[in-house]
């Protein structure tokens, strides 16, 4: 799963695992959860990279970008928790 090698991609995933949100409060809620500010181009090109892998879908509602993972973005996601379960268990 190359697409996940990217901190900041995978956590893109996990953040819309289950629910949409606006582009900018994804970007403010991964800037909380790092203590630090994301740089524009590398948070809105991590999301472009998803989008165009085809993990991650983007609609306009009014002036903002709403964001949501597709059908293969939930089923990498859900592996992907597999995976990290058994590497704590084992």
């Amino acid at each position: 799963m190359e697409w996940l090698a990217s901190g900041l991609r995978r956590d893109i995933c996990t953040l819309l695992y289950g629910e949409e949100l606006r582009a900018q409060r994804l970007k403010s809620t991964l800037e909380a959860h790092y203590d630090r500010r994301l740089p524009p181009d590398r948070f809105y090109g991590a999301l472009g990279e998803l989008e165009s892998k085809g993990y991650v879908k983007k609609r306009v509602e009014g002036l903002d970008d709403v964001c949501s993972l597709t059908d293969p973005g939930r089923d990498a996601v859900e592996a992907h928790y597999e995976w990290m379960g058994a590497q704590l268990e084992g």
